[in-house]
């Protein structure tokens, strides 16, 4: 492993990414990541300053092609080209398909799948060139078994995959490989905040008996990284303690 590569884990700053951000970053790469919410960015910053991280930070919102170009440019000034690229940003607008505004439609697909590609068109060139290169997609047991309420969160983390595929065929004989983690449920503070009823329903579904946590998908992100790793791509790899076992 090269002590000096760059990794940049998009949604960085909440539960799961922050996780990523450490395990990156004891790992002994530079990490970045981008942020909206300057005030909250800032926060989030010296609280990982104070436990001992230096992440990188560039503004942009991924949802839109221009401000994800400048951020990856920002992050290469700043850190250096791209070498380990984590599309971990995502958000709900749960609701039924029948009552599902266009906006709660856009919204997600916007930032959870549209940013993607958003985020990755900037740095796969360079990875082509030099013949090295990491891409992780953090999509969501929801997009293998769908989700009621959730078919904008379904479709968009379903597609994750599918670009995950596409894109490793193109790219393995650049040294590039490309993969998707899904997890399960994950005790992140939005998990945590919903009703404990709610919860109590949701982990007795899960046949290990607990939620996950961000450190174990913080974890996944690391097991494909090394050298050793070079053979694997096009994968999807479920994190979800036995709750769905597809193929």
């Amino acid at each position: 492993m090269t002590a000096t590569r760059v990794a940049l884990v998009t949604g960085g700053t909440g539960g799961i990414g922050t996780a990523i951000c450490k395990r990156l970053s004891d790992a002994g790469y530079k990490v970045a990541t981008n942020y909206r919410n300057e005030d909250k960015a800032g926060r989030w910053q010296a609280e990982m300053k104070e436990s001992g991280y230096d992440v990188f930070l560039a503004r942009g919102d991924v949802s839109s092609p221009d401000e994800a170009a400048a951020m990856v440019a920002e992050v290469t000034r700043q850190a250096g080209p791209v070498d380990i690229l984590v599309n971990n940003a995502g958000i709900t607008r749960d609701g039924t398909f029948h009552k599902m505004t266009p906006e709660q439609w856009h919204e997600v697909i916007n930032t959870n799948l549209n940013s993607v590609f958003n985020v990755t068109r900037p740095v796969i060139e360079g990875m082509r060139e030099r013949k090295w290169g990491r891409i992780i997609q953090i999509s969501s047991i929801n997009g293998q078994k769908g989700q009621y309420g959730q078919a904008n969160y379904a479709a968009s983390k379903a597609g994750m995959h599918g670009f995950t595929i596409s894109l490793a065929q193109e790219n393995a004989r650049f040294g590039i490989t490309v993969n998707t983690i899904s997890p399960g449920y994950i005790g992140t503070e939005m998990v945590m905040a919903v009703p404990e009823a709610v919860r109590e329903k949701i982990v007795a579904q899960i046949p290990t008996g607990r939620l996950g946590s961000p450190e174990e998908i913080a974890y996944a992100v690391a097991f494909f990284l090394p050298d050793e790793a070079a053979w694997i791509t096009g994968a999807n790899l479920s994190v979800n303690g036995g709750q769905y076992m597809g193929w």
